[in-house]
Parts: C-alpha cells; sequence; structure tokens
C-alpha cells in the first residue's frame, strides 16, 4: 500500500512538473509536453520485451513456469505500453500535421511491433497444453525481440521522418533544455517504475 501511495505522489509531482515547468520548444509551442508521455511510454516497450525474451531464455534453460509466467506478463504490458506510445503519437501527429497517421517509418516499425506481440498473445490462446504453449511462446518471444533494434533504432533512422527535430534531432540525440531533460528523466523514472510495479503485482491468467 505504501508503494502504490509513493508511485502515484511521484507520478503527481512528475505531471505538476510536465504542465508547470516545461517551456514551450521552439516549433513545437506547448505540444512538446506530449513528448514527456510519449517517449517513455515507447522506452518502456521496448524494455518489457526485451525483458519478456530474457525471461523466455531463461523458461527453455529451466523449464520452470514462473519464467512463462513473467515472459508473458511482461511482453503484455510491452504491447500496452507500445499501444499508448502509438496512440499519444497518433495525436501529436494530429497535432502537428493535421493527420493522426501519414504511414512515416515510425509509425510503420511501431506497427509492426504491434503486430509481432500481437500474433504472440495469438499463439498462446491456440495452445491448450500449458508446457508447449510455453515452449512455442520462447521461441516466438526470442525471435521477435531481435527484431526490435532495427525496428526501433535502425530502419527509421534510414528514411525521411517528420519526428519533431527540436526534441530529437536526425542522429537521435536529445536536444532539450536542462529543465526539459531533468523533467523527461523523471517522467522515464516514473514509468519505468509504474511498468515494474504492473509487473510484479498480483498473478494473472496465464
Amino acid at each position: 500500500m505504501m508503494i502504490n501511495t509513493l508511485l502515484f505522489l511521484f507520478t503527481a509531482g512528475v505531471v505538476w512538473l510536465v504542465f508547470s515547468l516545461v517551456p514551450p520548444a521552439i516549433g513545437l509551442g506547448h505540444l512538446v509536453r506530449l513528448i514527456f508521455f510519449h517517449i517513455p511510454t515507447a522506452w518502456v516497450s521496448v524494455l518489457a520485451f526485451l525483458l519478456s525474451a530474457w525471461w523466455a531464455f531463461r523458461y527453455l534453460r529451466n523449464r520452470r513456469l514462473e519464467n512463462d509466467y513473467f515472459s508473458y506478463r511482461s511482453a503484455l504490458l510491452g504491447f500496452f505500453f507500445c499501444l499508448l506510445a502509438t496512440v499519444s503519437g497518433a495525436i501529436f501527429a494530429k497535432l502537428t500535421w493535421g493527420t493522426y497517421w501519414n504511414w512515416d517509418p515510425r509509425q510503420i516499425t511501431i506497427f509492426i511491433l504491434l503486430l509481432l506481440y500481437g500474433a504472440y498473445f495469438a499463439l498462446r490462446t491456440s495452445i491448450p497444453e500449458q508446457e508447449k504453449k510455453a515452449k512455442l511462446s520462447a521461441i516466438y518471444s526470442l525471435f521477435s525481440c531481435l527484431t526490435i533494434p532495427f525496428l526501433v533504432f535502425v530502419i527509421p533512422r534510414y528514411y525521411f521522418s517528420l519526428h519533431p527535430e527540436p526534441v530529437i534531432n536526425a542522429s537521435g540525440h536529445i536536444e532539450m533544455n536542462r529543465i526539459m531533460l531533468y523533467v523527461l528523466l523523471a517522467s522515464l523514472i516514473n514509468v519505468t517504475l509504474i511498468f515494474f510495479r504492473l509487473l510484479f503485482s498480483r498473478r494473472i491468467s496465464l
């Protein structure tokens, strides 16, 4: 209970910082505040998918269903945060470019990532036998994980993107003033803590 209270207060503090201290950005104005939600959710989705692959690897080594449980739960949370990143990115696109979806390279790759893990959940629901489901899911998770660096970091760099340059430039470096950077770091920590709190909270059905 104490952890939840502290996490709630931390979250409220971060929200206050985003709307009170973050100054308008050149070329984006007050829309820059969406970045402090979009970037952390995108980061946590990648973290969750990588952890899912890690627990999948551990399951294949020792065949403990606990590892399959955490692999599945991490993938499920990763999918949820990936959806949040996609939706927040689409809202940002609508406000800045006039359309929710324009097949920007980053939108395409995150859509492919959602399809990959959507297929992962379809695979799990199609196999009734627990051990067989865990084994095939683990193998699928590991192969899906191999695509993440290309979909998230490599492919978007090779094509023209409308992704905002005032905040993240073409080389992938973050360009922010000190206040914005500190608030972004606080938001990253906050969303990461929320992810781990959800990951290790009550058990869910496999």
